[in-house]
């Protein structure tokens, strides 16, 4: 399939080489964090009547599935 357009691209990574190491990788902690949690309230409400313990039973299980990926 063919790529989707990706205007700002060039702008982004404009914007990553101007950051230090240090903001970088802050940037990565955030993102991966801001993702987590969108995985954790995506689940919830998928799954309206699951318990805590269930709810993070699943969110265990697709980051163990997101890690074992190949890309």
């Amino acid at each position: 399939s063919p790529l989707k357009p990706q205007p700002n691209r060039q702008r982004y990574i404009e914007t990553l080489r101007r950051m230090t190491e240090a903001e970088r990788l802050a940037k990565a902690m955030e993102l991966t964090e801001m993702t987590r949690g969108l995985l954790r309230h995506g689940l919830a409400e998928r799954f309206p009547d699951a318990s805590e313990a269930e709810l993070h039973t699943m969110y265990l299980e697709r980051l163990e599935q997101c890690r074992k990926r190949t890309y």
